[in-house]
């Protein structure tokens, strides 16, 4: 019975796979630079490592083949003359690769062939740029290659510029002016949009031709730096960030609408680092890798909202952390996903995503086609405004150890609505039932409930539609009973007897609930309450004192009406279950009434009687006499026996 209250999924039970530090990345000297970056980058050949060197910047990059302890020498990509702050592969070529560096320049640099962290020489030789791209003023911090176009390169800067250029040329075509420093950046699936994030708190989706924004919207409030990332080839936006009291939340934002997230932002958790999120097109999950803890999340998108699937947990915290693109995955071990993450900045631990699943051959439905390496358009070409998907590469041939086989892109619709159900054919003679429409409900969902709570709710389910009368255990443990089918009539006569019958016991004072049990009340317990009720002073002399112990005395007996009003109370019969129940409503109403009335006459006279006591008390310094001051008091506690018939 589990199918029917947890979500169907492909990819619900997947989980993270830790590596041994034997088949780590040891041995690295990763860049201690506070500028806010992934540090690594990966493609199915290469990893490409901030490095921290001295005499200017560098980065490292390692064969994603050589594992374990790397030499203590190892030839840097060397030619910046500031720290590097960003690194990025071309999406077609594994072999290309752009830098931006603190010196304001972007660096285009080539793999050499056949290269390799271990060599026989003495001292290694380092790699130069192959081109320089010069046009900033300030420190570049984001280097990004367009998914669509080859050899488009978007560049962002400390002068709050995003330069679009064509390598090939080694000129900007296209500038994007924002009002503060670019946080992050990403690229629409066909190339021709951008999102931004900046320190204004601003969130910018730009049509790239025209150098304009076609929307600015407020992101995230909190003071923190905020990311986004392009869900593929849909028309939306995930982005994560803080909120004004510095919790972590994860967005998504409609580009046709994004005057406010779909379904409003998800609280996270209250951790200060920030959130890396990852999309993930061929699986439609997202993963949120937060920046100084261990823990990666991952949701799968549908029906337009965030389903929660499950967490990766590390005791080691990362502070860079880089996906690999999907055609770079292991298909034989079921691995959606591959992701690598600096540890202490001194090694590099790959992680695997898989898929739990026994079978030994493709499986074409947690595999669909993938984007390889072939791009949609040239440079000049996209420049001039054409758009396009690149083409996919279906992945049963990489099961296979074929060469990758091409397959026409199809873009994925706008957005993903549930379809409206049809109308009843005409050639069908028996009506369909008509299905409710979808309630509007948020965006994401958080963490599956535990098993205990799944068995109390459907427990409580159970018991709420079940038949008192004709209760069956056996029925109670059978698996292929459903919610769905139609129990028969319940008698409703006696449930609105007992449902009535419950609510005037609740609203019955507590001497009417106790009647059915202990009989009828005691009569000291009205009378307690008017005793503690009366604030009467203790007089100073010891002769008052035993007055008003007196008063006090003859107040807590109850009075004839408060009698009459309980014995009424006790001796009305309690209603069959063919009765009305409106009738015995009434008559509680109206003896809880009467009873309201007298103890509120009673209350003034009592007021009034307390206020002469106190009069009397301080006139005892007067030179009235002991006698006087006796007859007084007994004529007061005649009255107030009096008052009390």
């Amino acid at each position: 019975m589990s199918n029917r209250f947890v979500r169907a999924s492909k990819y619900r039970h997947v989980f993270g796979r830790p590596t041994r530090k034997e088949q780590c990345y040891d041995n690295l000297r990763i860049s201690k630079n506070a500028w806010d970056t992934n540090l690594i980058k990966a493609n199915p050949h290469y990893i490409s490592v901030n490095w921290e060197a001295s005499g200017g910047g560098a980065f490292a990059v390692i064969p994603i083949n050589e594992k374990g302890r790397l030499p203590e020498q190892i030839p840097l990509f060397r030619g910046h003359t500031a720290a590097v702050l960003d690194t990025d592969w071309s999406p077609f070529n594994d072999s290309l690769i752009a830098s931006g560096s603190e010196d304001g320049k972007a660096f285009i640099w080539k793999v050499p062939e056949g290269f390799s962290l271990h060599t026989d020489a003495e001292e290694p030789q380092d790699v130069a740029p192959v081109a320089k791209l010069t046009g900033h003023s300030r420190k570049v911090g984001h280097v990004l290659f367009n998914p669509a176009a080859e050899n488009v390169l978007a560049t962002s800067s400390g002068d709050y510029t995003i330069k679009l250029w064509d390598i090939e040329a080694g000129t900007p075509h296209l500038v994007l002016k924002h009002t503060d420093i670019v946080q992050s950046l990403s690229w629409s699936a066909n190339g021709s949009l951008v999102v931004t994030t900046s320190r204004d708190k601003k969130l910018r989706i730009w049509d790239t031709r025209q150098q304009q924004p076609a929307h600015v919207v407020a992101g995230h409030a909190g003071a923190k730096n905020s990311r986004a990332v392009w869900m593929g080839e849909h028309d939306r936006v995930a982005t994560t960030g803080f909120s004004k009291m510095s919790d972590r939340q994860l967005g998504l934002w409609d580009i046709k609408n994004p005057k406010e997230p779909v379904g409003g932002f998800q609280m996270l958790d209250s951790m200060s680092g920030v959130s890396m999120p990852f999309w993930d097109d061929s699986t439609q999950c997202l993963y949120l890798a937060g920046k100084g803890d261990g823990n990666i999340r991952y949701y799968e998108y549908e029906n337009d909202k965030f389903e929660y699937l499950s967490e990766y947990k590390s005791g080691e915290p990362q502070r860079g952390i880089a996906f690999l693109p999907k055609r770079g995955v292991n298909v034989h071990e079921n691995e959606v996903m591959r992701a690598f993450k600096t540890v202490n900045d001194s090694y590099i631990e790959p992680i695997s995503f898989l898929v739990p699943r026994r079978a030994e051959v493709f499986q074409d439905d947690i595999f669909p086609p993938v984007v390889g390496l072939k791009p949609a358009m040239s440079s000049t070409e996209w420049f001039d405004g054409k758009e396009a998907v690149p083409p996919k590469i279906d992945l049963a041939s990489v099961y296979a150890g074929e060469e990758p086989a091409e397959i026409a892109s199809n873009p994925k619709p706008a957005s993903q609505v549930p379809a409206s159900p049809k109308a009843p054919s005409p050639t069908k003679k028996g009506p369909e039932a008509v299905k409710e429409a979808p309630q509007p409900s948020s965006a994401f969902q958080g963490p599956p409930p535990s098993m205990k709570e799944q068995t109390r709710s459907v427990a409580d389910l159970a018991s709420k539609f079940a038949d008192k009368d004709d209760v069956d255990s056996s029925d109670m443990d059978d698996d292929t009973s459903s919610f769905e089918e139609v129990s028969k009539p319940i008698d409703r006569s006696e449930r609105t007897v007992t449902l009535a019958s419950r609510k005037a016991h609740d609203i019955a004072p507590p001497e009417l609930r106790r009647a059915p049990e202990s009989g009828p009340p005691s009569p000291a317990g009205p009378g307690q309450q008017i005793s503690a009720a009366s604030p009467i002073n203790s007089a100073p002399s010891s002769g008052a004192t035993s007055q008003a112990s007196t008063v006090q005395a003859k107040q807590s007996s109850p009075t004839s009406a408060e009698k009459s009003t309980v014995s009424a109370l006790a001796q009305t019969p309690a209603p069959t279950s063919g009765e009305p129940i409106q009738g015995y409503l009434q008559e509680i109403k109206s003896l809880l009434e009467q009873q309201n009335q007298t103890m509120v006459v009673q209350s003034e006279k009592i007021v009034q009687l307390t206020a002469e006591v106190d009069t009397l008390k301080r006139s005892l310094g007067e030179g009235i006499s002991n006698r006087d001051k006796d007859e007084r008091i007994r004529e007061l506690e005649a009255q107030l026996e009096r008052s009390r018939l």
